[in-house]
């Protein structure tokens, strides 16, 4: 989520730790009957937008995409750039949704718990 969100890994892996401090901090806060995933992934997306408004930079760097089978290696950059681009276009608030969603498989239901929005709003985000 944090590097989906962040597109940097080192600023994921200081946001992640970050939640997780506060995560821990917090942790007496967790209403009984709360499922712990959606709560800290809310509290990593959190760390994650507080992150992205403090840079001023708007440039994002990448690692080059994982291999798969039964693309050429050129085939699998230009793929992978091609996501990456259309990604970073996307409005902070889609690309949320977009990451939770797809590459977390996280439900509807718990993604609008993570991002704090309602579940049609969700489904709103990721039809656009």
């Amino acid at each position: 989520l944090a590097y989906g969100m962040l597109h940097d890994r080192q600023a994921a892996e200081d946001a992640v730790q970050e939640a997780a401090i506060r995560a821990w901090r917090k942790l007496n806060n967790l209403r009984p009957g709360t499922e712990m995933r959606p709560w800290f992934l809310g509290i990593v997306a959190n760390q994650c937008r507080t992150t992205m408004r403090g840079r001023w930079w708007s440039v994002l760097r990448l690692d080059a995409p994982p291999s798969s089978a039964g693309f050429g290696f050129e085939d699998q950059i230009a793929t992978g750039e091609d996501l990456r681009v259309a990604l970073r276009r996307l409005a902070p608030e889609h690309r949320e949704v977009i990451v939770l969603h797809y590459y977390l498989d996280l439900p509807l239901d718990e993604v609008a718990a993570v991002a704090g929005i309602p579940v049609g709003t969700v489904k709103s985000r990721i039809n656009r």
